[in-house]
C-alpha cells in the first residue's frame, strides 16, 4: 500500500507507527484509518516485532476528524468511516467483542503503546485510549470534542473512559468536551508516565517498548495481554483463575518457559 498519511519504521523488535499529516495536525481521515490498519496488520504478521509504539508527527498526536470530512458528513446527514469495503483486519476474530474499529487493539498480538506527544482530540483520543499503555507530554491538550460538534461519545469512549478514570471523571470529559492537558490528568489513571514534552514522551515510550521486547518472553506478554482484556469482558473471578491455570500448563511446555527458569537459576538475563 502506498502510504500518504502515515509512516512506520522498525528497530530490532520494536516498531514505531506515525500518524503523518503534520500540516493538518494529523487530523484523521478515512485514508489515514485505512493505512493505519494496513500497517498494524503487517506488523502483527511479523513475528520479529514484539511491541508497537503509535505516535504523531509533531506538533500533534491527532486532533481528531478532519474538518473537511466532518463537513461532508454534515452535508450527507450520515456517518461514513471512509474505509474501503475490505480493509486490513489486525487483531480480529479473537473475540466478537473486539471486532470493530479500535476495539481490535485488544485482540492484537503485541502490546500497543501510545506516545501522546501533542494534542489528542476526538477519534485521536480514542485511538490513544484503546492502546495498552500510554505516555503523555504534560502540555498536550486533550478533548473528547464530540459534544461541541453536537455528537454523542464516539468510538467506544463511553465504554473505555469509565473503566480507566471512573464514571464521574468520564462523565465530565464526555458531557462537556472541555479541554484538559495531560498534566491535568496525570493522576487519573490514564498515563503510565507523564513527560515534559513531545520528544521525551516518544523516547520514553520507545524505551519501554525496548524493555518489553528484550527482557520478558514474547509469548508470555501476548498471552497475558489476552488474559487482561478477556477478563475485562466477563464477570467471573473463578473463570479467570481457571483460565490462568490452563494457560500456565500450556506455557510450562514451551522453550520460552524453560529459558526463563534456566536464566533464573543461573542468575542471568533470559535470552528470549
Amino acid at each position: 500500500m502506498k502510504l500518504n498519511t502515515t509512516r512506520f519504521e522498525t528497530d530490532g523488535h520494536v516498531a514505531a507507527v506515525y500518524l503523518d499529516r503534520p500540516h493538518r495536525h494529523n487530523a484523521w481521515t478515512g485514508r489515514m484509518h485505512t493505512e493505519f490498519r494496513w500497517i498494524m496488520a503487517e506488523l502483527e504478521s511479523d513475528d520479529t516485532i514484539r511491541a508497537v509504539v503509535v505516535t504523531g508527527t509533531p506538533p500533534a498526536f491527532s486532533v481528531g476528524g478532519d474538518s473537511e470530512a466532518l463537513a461532508k458528513h454534515a452535508d450527507s446527514g450520515s456517518y461514513d468511516t471512509g474505509l474501503p469495503p475490505e480493509p486490513a483486519r489486525p487483531g480480529i476474530n479473537v473475540r466478537p467483542e473486539y471486532d470493530d474499529d479500535f476495539a481490535w487493539m485488544y485482540g492484537y498480538r503485541t502490546p500497543i503503546i501510545a506516545a501522546v506527544n501533542g494534542a489528542a482530540a476526538g477519534v485521536g483520543l480514542a485511538l490513544a485510549l484503546f492502546a495498552d499503555l500510554r505516555f503523555g507530554a504534560a502540555p498536550a491538550k486533550l478533548t473528547t470534542a464530540a459534544p461541541k460538534l453536537g455528537l454523542p461519545a464516539e468510538y467506544g469512549m463511553s465504554w473505555v473512559l469509565p473503566r480507566m478514570i471512573g464514571v464521574t471523571r468520564a462523565a465530565d470529559l464526555l458531557l462537556s468536551g472541555r479541554v484538559v492537558t495531560v498534566a491535568d490528568t496525570a493522576e487519573w489513571g490514564l498515563w503510565n508516565d507523564v513527560l515534559p514534552d513531545g520528544e521525551s514522551t516518544l523516547a520514553a515510550a520507545l524505551d519501554y517498548a525496548r524493555v518489553l521486547s528484550s527482557t520478558v518472553g514474547p509469548n508470555a506478554v501476548s498471552v497475558t495481554k489476552s488474559q487482561l482484556y478477556h477478563d475485562l469482558h466477563r464477570h467471573s473471578a473463578g473463570g479467570s483463575v481457571a483460565d490462568s491455570k490452563r494457560l500456565l500448563g500450556e506455557a510450562m511446555a514451551t522453550s520460552e518457559y524453560r529459558e526463563g527458569v534456566s536464566a533464573l537459576r543461573e542468575k542471568r538475563a533470559p535470552r528470549f
